[in-house]
């Protein structure tokens, strides 16, 4: 199975340091990261580790959905899915992933909305990025358009 890689260089410390994330394995971009914009509002031209995962987490589970519409007989049409990672403070010191919401409208053929749910939901929990993250409590939202 293919291991992918991405690299990051850090300079200076957690408050006054900034660093650069490279997709290594596809070397199709590199962002910018720093701890005072990954814990603000507004992003400002940087990315963090959350919204890397949660752009891991939306792409792999509308993989993971797409098969299971497909294996329920239906027929993706289209799928868009957001995923919604949020940083908050670990009572035991620092910080941790405090949850994420996926959510997802699909246009398939041949599922009404109780099977378009039903794959959403096995989809949830079939995804490997939702199962690395099994220690994360994970919310669904999933509805047809």
């Amino acid at each position: 199975m293919p291991v992918r890689t991405a690299r990051t260089a850090w300079n200076g410390t957690l408050e006054q340091g900034a660093g650069q994330v490279e997709l290594s394995s596809s070397g199709v971009a590199t962002f910018d990261v720093s701890f005072p914009k990954r814990a603000a509002e507004k992003a400002e031209g940087t990315t963090s580790p959350e919204e890397l995962i949660a752009a891991a987490h939306s792409s792999c589970y509308a993989m993971q959905l797409s098969a299971l519409i497909a294996a329920a007989g239906g027929t993706p049409q289209s799928l868009e899915v957001k995923a919604d990672v949020t940083l908050g403070p670990d009572p035991a010191g620092g910080f941790l992933i405090s949850g994420i919401a996926l959510t997802v409208r699909g246009e398939v053929e041949g599922l009404d909305a109780a099977g378009f749910a039903k794959v959403a939901a096995d989809a949830k929990e079939g995804c490997p990025v939702s199962k690395a993250l099994s220690g994360t409590t994970i919310t669904l939202d999933a509805a047809l358009d």
